[in-house]
């Protein structure tokens, strides 16, 4: 490549524009099949103390496509005067994201090639052209020339429309997802697995999937038939109804009633409607190769267990290809995700979700509750609520809500939570995870008696959603879900909602329910994840009682399955969960998991219904022994314990989206001061006057420094939020709201002795105002609420200074004395 002089000032763009362009279209890429800046990702969300921030979007310097769409190369540029060589791990990065196998480093002068999939790398005089691309490209993914290369080749579908009418744009992630199951599908593979983490779209993949196959003629001469699989009606209600009826219309049908319908496409299914049947399972009444394609949604649940019903669905099926979508799979004995669908043909994980900006990234705030950490023992002789004798043991986090109910305990976590919302946003949407029904009944009256006052005005501000709950229970959480309903606030549960269900618009979870299963945990943590623009919610917090975070600190938190849940469903849809013992070799530790429960529940069970809070519980038999109690489904109901929260820490989400930094308030406001890089004085200067405080107010608080909060916030009511400030930031000494007026009328009377009488008496007003209550008070705004309304209107007021500039003049002068006092 001939460079011509003065080549090594120009600028990357002009870089672009005079060689690397000019050498694409020598090879033969036309400007259409040219992308430039091509954007990757939405920018990596940081979660901050209350809010959160945005980073650059991830952009490719040109993708080089197929006329169909499909990415086939990757050109990262820079300036000629630079060298080449430093764009080549960007463009392998992006290569890598897109799934692309080529991808080129240039400056214009030297050309690098990266070939991902031969591991070479070569340096070439020129671009391949577009025909000799896609023959590599067919190459290195093995495609032959018939159905394979057609259906990766096929254009995405785009019936599916937003809000605004505009096209639903499949996410770079979602198109590798489905071309990897569709390729896979065309070369005849019959079990295929996808992990997509929580939030990051499996449903619009599942549709593309059946979109490509379908325009695709994958069958030939008729539509593919697709069997859509759940275990959970609102895990295919809302596919269906949003997803594939707007997509492919009334060629869409809901197996139900016990009707083996046909004369469809694309069919919906539970399993429990499929194997319920008189004489025999409902589908039996279907030939063995009726489906050419089934989706298993949820798939890490029984579906993959051996001898399971729901596996004997699937295995009647056989003939037909099988995709399983989890966030979660599993690997077990008697349940393994891999051994039934076979090594995943693509993953993407929470990590990379929240890398990207899709996923929101999180805060956690630990509370520790007495009886939780030293653990609780009854006097002797002493009896529960209900004349119980409580058996004489230390009764520790394993026994509370099991074995053991202090009503008080959970009486001080709905008192944390209500002010925590209290400080952040009383209409923020929250989930709270109970133990049982009969914990979440308690903590719903609790949560509604501590909230009195917002209950007056959204009488469903607080409610509970569990399967006992039924009908009501159901409609309150299409409430709950919605993103432009003000009510339910808050839903409390025990395991209904911990997963299948799409909430974007939750901000915070709370865990007051142990969590000994990483896929439940992940679950639950994926109900706060998804990113809602619409209510400017891009981050959430976890409110942790119980050390359920823990699990963060497990090294296979995004990685390897974890072997522990085993699931159950009913025929209504609703799943019970037994959390096994795992084997000595199993991954989860009792350091990384705490004590693992060693019990079965779920919402609405026996053994809960057995205590419910409506009517006293079984008298124990046997108090020296408490595995009866646990056998027997018996609790226990205290009360009159002292329960307080011992300590609580506060966590933010590091840069690799994994681990979790312990931070104090005062640390993060450090931090955050020194990448704003302000200066001291001029921080004082403008706090002085009323107009550039207001907007340096703003400033901070953009940056995630609510000053207003500041001197509750670091203890220390009595002191002005710029001394705040500068102590933390600078070390400045602290010197309260009183020292400064003290020492303003000290050393500047002559200032205040230049005022008449009567305006005097007003700025004297205006200081013990400051005195007591902050900043606020030396904003003109001020002087229209009493007590300065008993001495005339505003414009009476300033009469007393010759004017409202005067008056204006004064509180700014004022202001700046104030402040220019030595700390």
């Amino acid at each position: 490549m001939v460079v011509t002089f003065g080549a090594e000032r120009l600028t990357e763009d002009e870089t672009c524009q005079w060689f690397v362009l000019p050498a694409l279209a020598a090879s033969g890429w036309p400007e259409e099949q040219i992308w430039p800046q091509y954007p990757i990702n939405a920018g990596k969300l940081v979660a901050t103390t209350r809010r959160h921030s945005r980073q650059p979007k991830l952009k490719a310097d040109y993708v080089l496509e197929h006329p169909d769409g499909l990415p086939l190369g990757i050109v990262e540029a820079k300036r000629t005067s630079k060298n080449a060589a430093d764009g080549i791990e960007q463009a392998k990065r992006y290569a890598r994201l897109l799934d692309v196998p080529f991808a080129y480093a240039t400056n214009g002068r030297v050309i690098h090639e990266i070939d991902l999939a031969t591991g070479l790398m070569t340096d070439v005089e020129a671009f391949p052209s577009p025909e000799k691309l896609l023959a590599r490209y067919r190459q290195a993914r093995g495609l032959d020339g018939g159905l394979q290369t057609e259906v990766v080749l096929m254009p995405f579908d785009q019936q599916l429309r937003n809000f605004n009418n505009t096209p639903r744009e499949a996410r770079y992630y979602q198109k590798v997802a489905v071309n990897r199951a569709v390729h896979a599908i065309a070369r005849g593979d019959k079990r295929i697995l996808l992990t997509l983490a929580t939030g990051t779209g499996k449903t619009l993949v599942a549709y593309l999937i059946v979109a490509k196959l379908r325009r695709a003629e994958w069958m030939g001469d008729r539509p593919p038939r697709v069997l859509y699989l759940a275990d959970r009606s609102m895990l295919i209600d809302q596919p269906k109804d949003e997803y594939f009826i707007q997509g492919f219309g009334d060629v869409v049908h809901k197996i139900e009633r016990g009707v083996a319908a046909r004369g469809r496409d694309i069919y919906f299914a539970l399993y429990q409607t499929l194997d319920r049947g008189n004489d025999q399972p409902l589908y039996t009444r279907y030939d063995p190769d009726y489906f050419d394609l089934i989706i298993v949604d949820e798939c890490h649940r029984g579906s993959a267990r051996d001898e399971a019903q729901w596996s004997n669905i699937l295995k009647y099926f056989s003939p037909a290809t099988q995709i399983g979508m989890t966030a979660t799979p599993i690997s077990k004995r008697d349940a393994d995700t891999y051994n039934y669908f076979g090594d995943q043909v693509y993953e993407y994980s929470l990590a990379q979700g929240i890398e990207d900006g899709y996923l929101a990234p999180y805060r956690v705030r630990k509370a520790r509750l007495n009886v939780d950490i030293m653990g609780w023992r009854p006097n002797a002789g002493q009896r529960d609520i209900y004349g119980n004798e409580i058996p004489d043991r230390l009764y520790t986090p394993k026994d509370h809500e099991r074995v053991l109910a202090i009503l008080e305990r959970t009486e001080e976590a709905a008192a944390y939570l209500t002010n925590y919302l209290r400080e952040t946003d009383r209409l923020g949407k929250t989930i709270v995870f109970c133990e049982n029904n009969d914990h979440a009944h308690r903590m719903r009256q609790a949560l509604h008696n501590a909230n009195y006052d917002m209950v007056q005005r959204y009488p469903d501000y607080v409610c509970r959603i569990t399967d006992d709950d039924g009908d009501p229970g159901r409609a309150l959480l299409d409430r709950f879900k919605k993103i432009d309903t003000d009510e339910p606030v808050i839903a409390v549960t025990s395991r209904l909602l911990t997963t299948g269900v799409d909430m974007p618009s939750v901000r915070n979870i709370v865990l007051f329910r142990r969590i000994g299963s990483m896929p439940e945990f992940k679950q639950i943590i994926g109900r706060g994840t998804r990113v809602c623009e619409d209510v400017r919610k891009s981050s959430f917090d976890i409110i942790d009682f119980v050390e359920a975070t823990v699990l963060f600190n497990d090294p296979t938190f995004d990685g390897p399955p974890i072997r522990m849940v085993r699931d159950d469903v009913d025929d209504d849809g609703t799943f019970e969960t037994t959390i096994e013992q795992p084997e000595a070799d199993e991954v989860l530790t009792e350091e990384a998991a705490g004590p693992r429960p060693d019990y079965q529940e779920q919402d609405g069970n026996a053994a809960d219904k057995t205590a419910a809070s409506d009517g006293p519980a079984k008298v124990v038999d046997d108090p020296d022994q408490i595995d009866n109690i646990r056998a027997n489904g018996i609790r226990l109901y205290v009360n009159g314990v002292d329960v307080f929260v011992w300590g609580e820490a506060f966590y933010v989400l590091e840069g690799d989206g994994r681990r979790l930094r312990l931070v104090t308030y005062r640390q993060y406001v450090q931090a955050r001061l020194i990448e704003l890089d302000l200066d001291p004085v001029n921080l004082r200067a403008q706090w002085a006057i009323a107009k550039s405080r207001r907007l340096l107010s703003e400033a901070l608080e953009a940056a995630d420094i609510p000053v207003s909060e500041l001197p509750e916030k670091l203890q220390h009511p009595e002191v002005d939020p710029i001394d705040l400030l500068l102590h933390v930031g600078w070390e400045f000494p602290l010197v309260s709201r009183d020292e400064r007026v003290a020492r303003l009328r000290r050393e500047h009377r002559d200032f205040l002795a230049g005022f008449p009488t009567r305006a005097r008496e007003i700025l004297d007003l205006v200081l013990e105002k400051y005195a007591a209550y902050g900043p606020s008070e030396l904003s003109p705004s001020a002087l229209q609420v009493a007590p300065f309304t008993e001495h005339g209107t505003i414009i009476e007021l300033a009469e007393r200074f010759d004017g409202g500039d005067k008056l204006h003049e004064a509180l700014d002068n004022l202001g700046t004395r104030l402040f220019s006092v030595a700390a």
